[in-house]
């Protein structure tokens, strides 16, 4: 536990302010700043979690090419898996929040995004300065 606490610092400040954000009870907002906002900040959450898990991941294993499956599993994988949890939690557990479909693809979709850009643009910048 300590090897991930001390290997991936930014990536656990993401996650605690992903879950403060996804269960803090927001102003009410008369009407968004554009339509889909709600799925905008979904995507660009998720999105930002898995690149700073991928960037932190890269960064430790910039020598081990191996080590980019592992980076799938920790970096969109879980992610994926931690969005799903966190809207059952929000429909079963709060009764201010919703789980909602269109929310859970919208984190999924950042975080593909997220591993494509790490995947083909940031992993081979990498290995080529290295």
């Amino acid at each position: 536990m300590w090897y991930y606490l001390k290997k991936y610092p930014f990536s656990w400040i993401v996650i605690l302010a992903v879950i403060y954000l996804s269960f803090f009870n927001p102003p009410a907002v008369d009407a968004p700043l554009f339509p889909y906002m709600d799925k905008v900040a979904h995507f660009c959450m998720y999105g930002g979690l898995s690149g700073v898990l991928w960037l932190e991941h890269i960064w430790n294993h910039r020598k081990e090419n191996e080590r980019l499956v592992r980076g799938l599993t920790g970096a969109t994988l879980l992610p994926i898996l931690f969005g799903g949890l966190i809207e059952l939690a929000q429909h079963y557990l709060t009764t201010n929040r919703q789980g909602d479909f269109d929310d859970f693809f919208a984190n999924t979709a950042g975080v593909i995004v997220a591993t494509l850009i790490a995947w083909f643009l940031i992993w081979p910048l990498i290995r080529i300065k290295n």
